[in-house]
């Protein structure tokens, strides 16, 4: 007779308190098999996090596991292609960045003990040993029994509902001491649909744009110190988020597939040339955390106005961008997309210089510029010279008597150069054609070597920037200083008709109270006075705080202007005409009230800043960024607008997880695909 005959054959008894929560077995009730899920292995603050694979990888990990391959060493692409399973050696390895290798599990039974948040997988050997002996048990209906893990813990199978772990009293000694139950169980869990674990479905396979993240000074990127790689992950996450939010009908049509953000991390190769043993050397040894600190994120602005290590700087950044973007289209050899750059902080300053254009691909066309100003004042025979030099029209505008007279240039020629020389900065004529990168205006500091004609594209230190190996359709500064350093640098005024060679989109992205962030339109139109362009809420309207704000504003000029309108009506009451003339005095009031009033209705729009705001929109600040709008600010929260103090900090490190910021990006990047916003947000451009 077989066990299921036996089962039915045998006579119900009176349930008994351990196996009263058992239920009735029936059809429903037979074993089925577990459903895995796949798991891998994260350490965060020294304790070990298990998080699961979205739906899409466990998937595509479980069937090259019954697929029999696993034998081989296969790798399973994971996580948007970001990370390789290496199935065989269970192991998850980041592709563009170097990480801990992570432990992967295929997970059937799990547990969670008091102080546990999460439940935990068993190791798959054990979780065998539990399927197989919950599959006899229920199969018999014989239940409590009793497995012994591998530390030497005990399980106890009450029933299917009721599962414990015990924690042994002792190991086995020479004493011989076994294991017994002790203390609170564990709870035990079959299958990852009984444990409550949040399983994302997975992101889309098409890549339609990628953009590099360049992080800020300091290895930390946030409030709470997190990594480059961190933090992107958390841009990326917001992104999916907004991407399903308000390009649903691009998505439904399958028009779009997702963006892909990569990290560039640059300060683990400044701080590895031994830099830091020399700091080390010169450090005082009082409050060692704060020095350390200031040397581990502070110095890195020192370092970039350093002629030797800016040089690192800018290699590390093109090179690292020229590398992720050569592998990345290994792995998706059917990308088809655009690429952009987005720069926190400092790290706007350390790419946007490849977004220049390399100097070495324009020399030769500044040595034959230079070769046609030596035809125009006769001296084509000193071109060999300057040529030798590797002399270019901008080091030629460099040059002193000092330094001709060194290349052995006679007294006459190189008076006549330093003749045109003079003559062209005194009518602002050493600008280069529009469009390159050193077009400033002539409003710059004219110092003895006049500051403009420095190498100062874009007010930074002389340095050869490499090219990227692709040209970047729009640059995304978060937070950036960028107008502080071409202020310092005797950069007053940028040409409207300036615009990067290779990247024909800027925006300059900045909380209110950020405290590293600078303006840009300002330098481009110093005469006018407009505010930033504020970005949109992400959920269609202003925040509540700013539209009480602006509410309480335009009342109070209400008040204003009904305020001087009866006092002036009052005043002319009070010197009216004497008393014969009293009927017509007071027509004439009468008739310049009826006027003050209807001035005042002229004159309220002119005080309500909604207007100026609209006019503000539509102002031309040149063609930085082709003529839209360059400066765009956040809005600030309701807590942030307490103290402006106390959330400096945090607006410097808000970027990250801001659906706001995301959004303009999201929305500008496939604005250049011809899709849209399934709404138009109020007060977008």
């Amino acid at each position: 007779m077989s066990a299921q005959e036996q089962q039915q054959a045998r006579p119900s008894l009176p349930a008994s308190p351990a196996s009263s929560e058992a239920p009735e077995l029936d059809a429903a009730n037979k074993y089925e098999t577990v459903v895995p899920h796949w798991f891998y292995c994260k350490v965060v603050d020294s304790r070990e996090r298990w998080i699961p694979f979205s739906t899409q990888d466990s998937e595509r990990l479980e069937e090259a596991h019954t697929s029999g391959r696993d034998k081989e060493d296969l790798i399973v692409p994971t996580s948007g292609g970001r990370y390789d399973v290496h199935l065989k050696k269970r192991q998850r390895v980041a592709v563009y960045w170097e990480e801990e290798v992570s432990e992967v599990r295929r997970c059937t039974w799990f547990y969670k003990g008091d102080k546990d948040n999460k439940y935990i997988p068993y190791s798959e050997t054990f979780s065998e040993e539990l399927e197989e002996a919950y599959m006899i048990s229920v199969t018999l209906d014989e239940w409590k029994k009793k497995l012994e893990s591998p530390s030497r813990e005990i399980i106890i199978l009450h029933n299917p509902k009721l599962m414990v772990h015990y924690h042994p009293v002792a190991t086995s000694d020479d004493w011989g001491s076994t294991p017994m139950e002790q203390g609170r169980p564990r709870t035990v869990k079959r299958g990852v649909e009984n444990i409550a674990a949040e399983i994302p479905n997975g992101e889309p396979l098409q890549i339609d744009h990628l953009v590099f993240v360049v992080h800020g000074i300091g290895p930390a990127c946030d409030i709470r110190f997190r990594s480059i790689v961190q933090c992107v992950n958390d841009f990326r996450n917001v992104s999916l988020n907004m991407l399903q939010a308000h390009f649903k009908k691009a998505q439904e049509q399958q028009q779009i597939g997702r963006v892909e953000f990569l990290p560039v991390n640059w300060h683990s190769s400044l701080h590895s040339t031994g830099v830091d043993v020399d700091l080390e050397r010169i450090t005082l040894p009082s409050i060692n955390r704060l020095r350390h600190f200031i040397n581990d994120t502070i110095l890195d602005v020192f370092f970039y106005n350093s002629s030797t290590y800016c040089q690192t700087i800018v290699d590390t950044v093109a090179s690292e961008m020229n590398r992720l973007y050569q592998l990345f289209l290994q792995r998706n050899p059917d990308f088809k997309g655009g690429v952009s750059i987005a720069g926190h902080s400092l790290g706007k300053k350390f790419s946007l210089g490849s977004l220049r254009g390399s100097r070495t691909t324009s020399s030769n066309r500044g040595v034959e510029q230079v070769k046609e100003i030596l035809k125009t004042l006769e001296l084509s025979e000193y071109c060999d010279v300057f040529e030798k030099e590797k002399m270019d029209r901008q080091a030629l505008f460099l040059c002193t008597e000092k330094d001709l007279k060194e290349m052995g240039i006679p007294l006459g020629p190189r008076m006549k150069i330093l003749h045109y020389i003079s003559s062209k900065r005194e009518i602002g004529e050493s600008r280069v054609e529009p469009g390159s990168s050193t077009q400033f205006d002539s409003d710059s500091t004219s110092d003895g070597r006049n500051c403009q004609y420095r190498d100062v594209g874009l007010g930074q230190v002389s340095a050869n920037y490499p090219q990227l190996i692709y040209k970047p359709t729009i640059f995304f500064a978060f937070g950036s200083p960028i107008g502080m350093f071409l202020t310092v640098r005797g950069v007053k005024r940028i040409n409207p008709n300036y615009k990067l060679p290779t990247c024909k989109g800027f925006f300059n992205i900045f909380h209110p109270f950020d405290p590293v962030a600078y303006r840009i339109e300002p330098m481009i139109v110093p005469d006018a006075e407009f505010e930033p362009m504020l970005l949109p809420h992400h959920k269609g309207r202003k925040r509540m705080h700013l539209e009480l704000k602006e509410g309480l504003t335009r009342m109070s000029v209400d008040l204003k202007n009904n305020l001087l309108g009866s006092l002036r009506v009052a005043w002319q009451s009070f010197t009216r005409a004497p008393l014969p003339a009293v009927e017509a005095a007071a027509a004439d009031t009468e008739a310049e009230a009826e006027t003050s009033v209807e001035k005042q209705a002229e004159t309220k729009p002119e005080d309500t800043p909604e207007p100026v705001k609209e006019e503000a929109s539509h102002i031309n600040v040149g063609m930085l960024n082709g003529g839209h709008r360059i400066d765009y600010v956040l809005q600030e929260k309701p807590i942030e607008s307490f103290n402006e103090y106390l959330f400096a900090l945090q607006g410097h490190l808000c970027y990250w997880e801001s659906e706001d910021t995301v959004l303009l990006v999201l929305k500008e990047i496939y604005q250049t695909q011809g899709i849209t916003l399934d709404q138009p947000l109020p007060g977008s451009q």
